[in-house]
């Protein structure tokens, strides 16, 4: 439902996303996650039609993004969203609803259901005078008014408590149910890791890694094997009334494993310690990051060199 293809955009000289090539499917919730000025809101606003790119093409829901009708299969959700504060909730949806020239009785009826979904209480009071959390759930009952196939939402969680966060997470889970696409960014990379199907991980504008999470894991992170054994070997370390070794993988705890059996122990525990998508992520960033400043740094060396 959503394609993108060399998608670039470039202010001068800065390049906010540089030749982004990635796909979501129906019903599939796809995360594009990365550190700030990574380029996620940029590639969220292309896909809306909000921003031009400088060079490459996107489709959604088989629309150029420049298409004026792509605009009716999409529902899109900035990260900051300010609302019509004199209007009550059900006043404000049913003028979005007018503006996709959705049928009052229709209109009337998914908005209800939407409100009801996102268990969302005091609909006639004024938007000014409800909580952060309700505003958000408004703001993305009005992203459903024209029954889109595809949900663009940056950041949809950011600011709210842990209780409306939950709902609204759930509600996104919901949506991809319904068979829905839904691409979203956040921070928080345990929503990420919970809830999407795949993710492209953005650092300076470029992707440096994608698939589903169990891959991006599998493929960047390392996993940590603790032996806990009775006796000290010398790379241990005292762990209480044991001692501790850490190595890398199977192999190399099975060959602890022996040499303390050789040294008259024995081993209690083997504890598997997995990277979550938060050290992965920050390993990434970091290493994409510092080559990035080499490349620069050996390009001014250059410069400099032949002048």
């Amino acid at each position: 439902m959503i394609r993108a293809d060399g998608l670039e955009k470039r202010y001068g000289e800065f390049v906010a996303v540089g030749g982004s090539d990635f796909s979501a499917d129906a019903g599939e919730i796809f995360g594009i996650v990365g550190p700030n000025g990574a380029g996620k809101t940029t590639t969220l606003k292309m896909l809306a039609g909000l921003v031009e790119p400088t060079a490459g093409e996107a489709t959604v829901a088989g629309y150029d993004v420049d298409d004026p009708e792509m605009r009716r299969a999409l529902g899109f959700l900035p990260e900051e969203s300010p609302l019509y504060e004199n209007m009550t909730a059900r006043t404000y949806l049913s003028f979005f609803a007018d503006l996709y020239d959705v049928p009052g009785d229709i209109a009337d009826q998914r908005i209800e259901s939407t409100l009801d979904r996102l268990d969302l209480e005091h609909r006639d009071r004024r938007l000014g005078d409800v909580s952060k959390g309700m505003k958000r759930k408004v703001a993305i009952a009005r992203s459903l008014v024209n029954d889109p196939d595809v949900l663009v939402y940056d950041e949809p969680a950011s600011g709210l408590d842990p209780l409306t966060t939950h709902e609204v997470l759930q509600f996104v889970q919901e949506l991809a149910d319904d068979g829905k696409t839904v691409v979203f960014s956040a921070h928080n990379l345990y929503h990420v890791a919970d809830l999407c199907d795949r993710v492209i991980v953005m650092n300076e504008g470029s992707i440096i890694a994608r698939g589903g999470v169990e891959e991006i894991r599998e493929a960047h992170g390392r996993t940590t094997y603790r032996v806990y054994a009775t006796v000290e070997l010398p790379e241990s370390e005292p762990a209480g009334d044991r001692y501790l070794v850490e190595v890398e993988s199977l192999d190399a705890a099975d060959a602890v494993r022996e040499r303390v059996r050789e040294a008259g122990g024995e081993v209690i525990d083997v504890r598997t310690d997995e990277p979550s998508l938060e050290d992965v992520f920050l390993e990434l960033t970091g290493e994409h990051s510092a080559h990035r400043r080499r490349e620069r740094a050996a390009d001014s060396r250059e410069r400099e060199g032949s002048r």
